[in-house]
């Protein structure tokens, strides 16, 4: 599988924190504030985002491994966003540094990797 990968690709993504984004109706926590699964899921979406284009034809990337710290809690109806950078390519693992914000500040920060898969294969190894 030839790849057109580089280290050092990078891509953000946003969103605004709403009530079903938060750790107590995700069921994480009793607070009202923006869920650690769903900032995780945002550091995830931008990792998988960053590479898709460069992938080919018939190719996507799973979620293996996450290790990040949430270091601040924010309000419903801020803007949060999550910045993926590539960091390592070892054949299919990739690594990225992922870090996500408020409006106001850093909100976490960690790795995560991600494997390059044929979508059909991987779906039939499934049945």
């Amino acid at each position: 599988m030839e790849l057109n990968i580089s280290i050092g690709l990078k891509y953000r993504e946003e969103k605004i924190v709403r009530m079903e984004d938060t750790a107590k109706v995700f069921g994480s926590g009793a607070a009202e504030v923006f869920a650690t699964p769903m900032m995780i899921g945002l550091m995830e979406a931008a990792s998988m985002n960053c590479v898709k284009d460069y992938l080919p034809e018939g190719c996507s990337t799973v979620g293996t491994l996450v290790n990040v710290k949430h270091i601040s809690a924010t309000r419903v109806g801020k803007k949060v966003w999550a910045e993926a950078e590539l960091v390592e390519i070892d054949r299919k693992r990739l690594v990225f540094k992922v870090a996500a914000y408020d409006e106001d500040k850093q909100i976490g920060e960690g790795i995560h990797e991600r494997f390059i898969i044929n979508d059909e294969k991987f779906m039939s190894n499934l049945k």
